[in-house]
């Protein structure tokens, strides 16, 4: 009985369809919405309706916005800012970057070289030169319009104002020469006239004062200790391996392992350890306001920071520590930039 009802209603849709399409009756919707392919149209709206989604909701990368975020906090760092690492010196840190200690001190506030931390900001050049702030406010100034002017004609019996052509002369100035025959010739141009001596005026208390003649003095020649002599000697005995040149700081002298490295002049122990990447086992001595020397790549270090060495001591052995052979790197730093060694040790080490 069901399946002669469910056969009977597919009847009635098939039939339902061809008098749609032949149009031998009117075809009312109704009819067709109650036939068997009503659920079949609905599911084709819902597979249509769920391609055609006209938007959909934003997918939000939380990494990137997090990353976005870490670099806008670490974009507020100074690019040249230095953060204190273990083993850190003030000394150290102005002899890697090249930089004067006293500079650096200056530029961070620094009173006490000893006192820096581990994890604390070091600036690496003057604040100065990140920032120039006015020193008076600017006002904003609105420039008027142009004004339109219309020529004028002048009658030409009107003179025209004469400009004036006088100026004013500064060089060269001019003397007056003593009256004589030399100084006659000389203006004449005549042949064979001696060279014109022009005479010097020269202040009268000065001659009375000193009872000599003053003559110009010639600049002098650039001193390189700039008054903060050092007597320097050379720290170790060897064949120089490395010159100094823009790829080395300093010089390289061979050895053998374990031979003596002395204090090239009168100081004071400002660093001793093997924090400085390049430099091995390194001692700074600070000679004086000017001067700083550095003994690299030792096997051994007989000093401490702080300590007071005079010249000639034996600070430390030579070796081979962050180098490929056994040698002692030496530098001399003046004002934190490095000097050429050879023109301040007295002479070639045998």
């Amino acid at each position: 009985m069901r399946r002669a009802r469910i056969r009977q209603k597919y009847l009635s849709s098939d039939a339902l369809c061809r008098e749609f399409f032949r149009g031998r009756r009117s075809f009312h919707m109704s009819s067709f919405f109650s036939s068997a392919y009503c659920p079949l149209l609905v599911l084709c709206l819902l597979v249509t309706g769920c391609e055609s989604t006209p938007n959909r909701a934003p997918v939000v990368d939380r990494a990137t916005v997090e990353s976005e975020n870490a670099g806008s906090e670490v974009s507020t760092r100074r690019p040249d800012a230095y953060i204190i690492k273990k083993g850190d010196t003030l000394y150290s840190i102005a002899l890697s970057h090249g930089i004067d200690q006293k500079s650096l001190a200056e530029w961070n506030n620094i009173s006490d070289p000893g006192a820096i931390h581990v994890g604390q900001q070091l600036y690496l050049s003057s604040p100065s030169l990140l920032a120039q702030p006015a020193l008076f406010p600017i006002r904003e100034t609105t420039l008027p319009s142009p004004v339109v002017t219309t020529p004028v004609i002048v009658s030409p019996n009107v003179a025209k104002p004469q400009a004036s052509t006088d100026k004013l002369k500064t060089e060269p100035r001019g003397f007056k020469l003593p009256y004589s025959d030399q100084a006659i010739a000389q203006l004449k141009g005549l042949p064979g006239a001696p060279p014109l001596v022009v005479p010097v005026k020269v202040d009268p208390m000065t001659e009375k004062n000193t009872g000599t003649e003053i003559n110009p003095i010639p600049p002098a020649a650039e001193d390189p200790y700039d008054g903060d002599r050092v007597d320097w000697i050379w720290p170790t005995r060897g064949k120089i391996l490395g010159v100094f040149s823009e790829g080395s700081k300093g010089i390289d002298i061979s050895g053998n392992a374990g031979q003596a490295v002395a204090a090239s002049a009168n100081g004071k122990v400002v660093y001793s350890g093997a924090g400085l990447r390049g430099y091995g086992k390194l001692i700074i001595i600070k000679h004086n306001n000017t001067y700083l020397s550095a003994y690299a790549h030792n096997s051994k270090i007989l000093v401490k920071e702080g300590q007071t060495v005079v010249r000639g001591q034996k600070i430390a052995e030579m070796g081979n520590t962050d180098a490929s052979l056994v040698k002692l790197h030496f530098e001399i730093r003046k004002n934190g930039k490095p000097v050429d060694p050879l023109k301040h040790l007295p002479g070639i080490s045998g």
